[in-house]
């Protein structure tokens, strides 16, 4: 190796002309590799820090995962123990046969209304209503003929419905968990029969869904279903409150009538049979009447005897 370097190094191999050009040109080449080496390197470095999340997230992870897992979840019944439940009154279901389509009519008012979703109950006891499916709150309603209200989200144009709850534990643009607690059982005038219960719907575009056939399914199963609106038969549940609001005016309006016409009746009555006041006025006018006359009488004799 030493005689190697000592040929390169050597005056006679120095003088010849070509060997200062071979070094620069090696030098050169050397330092010019390094260069790009070193960019190449940086380069690297600023293209992993333009991939960085700046938002942090509340996941593990630090990604947002929400959209992802709620399209994996399937659609459950909203009870902590569904063995322990009793469906009190199925879904109105149109292809039915006429003995279900009867047992799943609810009447109010002498009218008769298709269940939109199920009954839920528990041996008549309170129980925590829970979210089916993972999804953003979009309503919270207080209503006493239906029962109080809850809507959830959970894509565009499906939600879940929950009637005839108390204790709201959510408000609306909560966003919340699947088997989350929102609310607990209750009452509604509009279904007294069913007594402690939790009515849920299924709705996609506001067409209500058996809920029974879409439990343990993706909300894809839902989303890629095609309905027809035509076997939706019967108003809407929501129809019970205009009929409600127009029996209520059409009693008053019976009341005002009545009384009314029994005030036309007394003035009638009073008009063809005069009180007893008038009466005694009228005999005592005739009395007077007769007094005067027959004092009028005696004045006139005793004038012309």
């Amino acid at each position: 190796m030493r005689e190697e370097e000592k040929k390169y190094t050597s005056p006679k191999f120095l003088k010849r002309r070509w060997a200062y050009p071979a070094i620069y040109l090696a030098s050169a080449a050397i330092i010019i590799t390094g260069i790009l080496w070193y960019q190449a390197g940086n380069d690297a470095n600023e293209n992993a820090e333009d991939y960085s999340y700046d938002v942090p997230t509340d996941n593990e992870f630090n990604q947002p995962a929400e959209e992802v897992n709620r399209s994996l979840e399937n659609f459950v019944m909203p009870v902590s123990s569904p063995e322990d439940t009793v469906i009190e009154k199925n879904f109105y279901d149109a292809e039915a046969s006429a003995e279900e389509q009867e047992a799943a009519l609810v009447v109010y008012g002498n009218m008769y209304y298709p269940n939109q979703g199920i009954d839920i109950s528990k041996d008549g006891k309170e129980f925590d209503v829970l979210a089916a499916m993972s999804g953003t709150v979009t309503k919270v309603q207080e209503d006493s003929l239906l029962g109080n209200t809850i809507e959830i989200e959970h894509s565009k144009g499906i939600v879940t419905r929950y009637q005839s709850v108390k204790d709201f534990e959510v408000a609306v643009g909560d966003v919340v968990d699947q088997g989350q607690a929102i609310a607990k059982a209750g009452k509604s005038l509009f279904n007294e029969d069913a007594g402690v219960h939790v009515h849920f719907e299924i709705r996609k575009d506001n067409v209500a869904v058996n809920p029974i056939n879409y439990f343990n399914k993706s909300l894809a199963t839902l989303q890629e279903a095609k309905l027809d609106e035509q076997k939706v038969s019967g108003d809407q549940p929501e129809a019970a409150q205009d009929d409600a609001a127009k029996e209520d005016a059409a009693a008053q309006d019976d009341a005002k009538a009545e009384e009314g016409a029994e005030g036309e009746a007394a003035e009638e009555k009073q008009d063809a049979n005069p009180s007893d006041a008038e009466q005694n006025d009228s005999e005592s006018n005739a009395d007077a009447e007769d007094q005067d006359a027959e004092s009028n009488a005696d004045t006139s004799k005793e004038d012309q005897e």
